[in-house]
């Protein structure tokens, strides 16, 4: 019905574009035939059904059929401008990804260097494991900034245990028990943190707030003249009371004020749940009479542990041997049950061709007495047949088998 008035709708807007009397007439065909299917269609026969579901079908078919090449130009551009967009982005992760090797190089390259300075300054070198910890308690007001973290001294944790979330610098240890300890965030008001601020390399110290921020203070003169504007902070290790180099946040000017700055922590302190303590060991430097000592004894403890090898692999030998040789003895009596399985399959296979053979003869024993009843005085000797053989002779049997004929 509604692809009619589609129709119908076509061909008047078709014939008011032409003004000829043969368009004219052709309008009013049309209008005749478009009212003559819409009444036949408000009839439900049959022949309009099958007229109107063959019209439909072609239709679609041809739809479909012409729209084959624009479907598959539009689907072609897509792809190319798809793999277009991959293969920049590839080519970008790429470059990205060749810049942080070559920069993970040079950090490996700059951590070794400074391991070295440490050792050739200090006598003693120092060594860290951090420990997942999970927060048990919140400590959440606007004066103590504090968790409560189940690992205590049990697990090694000490007063002034640095405390991290992943990488970054959250507080540290004040109080420790058995199974717990008290972490003191760097946002709580009593907090202090010696800080380098980078890339100026301004020494400072950073406050808490009781927010989730903390307040540059006791700097140089003239920090207002400075841009500090995303500077970069982290530990200055200044009083051996936080490790250097551990980043805490980064500066964001006071709206309204020229020389306060503040620090937005990286850590959002108010959505932890777990943490990592860092227990740092100290090794000290050993001079170089201590050092052959010890590569003395490493070098015995390495014949030792040669010699231990050695000795494990001649057990380890000792033991395959004897399970081959066991393996060997279990192997040899299953050979000789096989063995002794095949004589007597053998002895059974003789016995069964002994019983067959006695059937044969038994057979030929029976064929030669149904035809001897049959044929015997054709091949018995008698006054009457002289061409006859004596009884029991080879001659007459065979001429019993043969039905009654000699062989020649």
């Amino acid at each position: 019905m509604a692809s009619s008035r589609d129709d119908f709708i076509i061909a008047i807007r078709s014939a008011f574009l032409k003004k000829s009397t043969q368009q004219k007439f052709s309008l009013l065909t049309l209008v005749f035939i478009s009212i003559f299917i819409i009444v036949l269609s408000s009839f439900d026969l049959k022949f309009i059904r099958y007229l109107k579901a063959g019209i439909s079908e072609v239709v679609y078919r041809s739809s479909f059929i012409v729209s084959i090449p624009e479907n598959f130009l539009k689907n072609t551009f897509f792809e190319i401008r798809e793999y277009s967009t991959f293969f920049q982005n590839y080519k970008i992760n790429k470059e990205e990804l060749n810049e942080l090797k070559s920069k993970s190089i040079s950090d490996k390259i700059t951590q070794f260097e400074n391991e070295e300075l440490k050792e050739l300054i200090n006598d003693y070198t120092l060594s860290s494991d951090k420990l997942l910890a999970k927060i048990i308690v919140d400590h959440d007001s606007p004066y103590l900034k504090s968790i409560i973290i189940n690992k205590g001294s049990k697990d090694n944790i000490k007063i002034g245990t640095n405390i991290y979330d992943r990488s970054y610098l959250v507080g540290r240890v004040v109080e420790v028990n058995y199974k717990t300890s008290r972490v003191l965030l760097l946002s709580d008001l009593n907090s202090n943190v010696p800080v380098t601020i980078a890339p100026q390399n301004i020494q400072a110290i950073i406050t808490g707030t009781g927010e989730n921020y903390g307040e540059i203070k006791y700097t140089r003169e003239g920090i207002s003249n400075l841009n500090l504007e995303d500077s970069i902070v982290y530990t200055s290790g200044t009083g051996a009371i936080f490790k250097s180099g551990t980043p805490i946040g980064r500066v964001v000017a006071v709206t309204g004020s020229s020389n306060r700055f503040k620090v937005d922590f990286y850590s959002d302190f108010s959505q932890l749940k777990y943490i990592f303590a860092e227990l740092v060991t100290k090794t000290e430097v050993k001079n170089e009479d201590q050092q052959v000592e010890i590569e003395n004894s490493q070098i015995n403890n390495t014949a030792d542990t040669k010699l231990q090898i050695l000795e494990d692999e001649k057990k380890i030998i000792e033991q395959t041997n004897l399970k081959f040789k066991d393996e060997n003895e279990l192997l040899k009596i299953k050979i000789n049950n096989l063995n002794k399985q095949i004589v007597d399959f053998r002895n059974e296979v003789y016995d069964q061709k002994q019983i067959i053979a006695q059937y044969n003869i038994d057979l030929d024993e029976i064929e030669f007495l149904r035809l001897n009843l049959k044929f015997g005085h054709t091949c018995r000797k008698s006054f009457l047949n002289n061409d006859g053989f004596e009884v029991g002779t080879s001659e007459y049997k065979s001429c019993v088998m043969n039905k009654g004929q000699a062989n020649d």
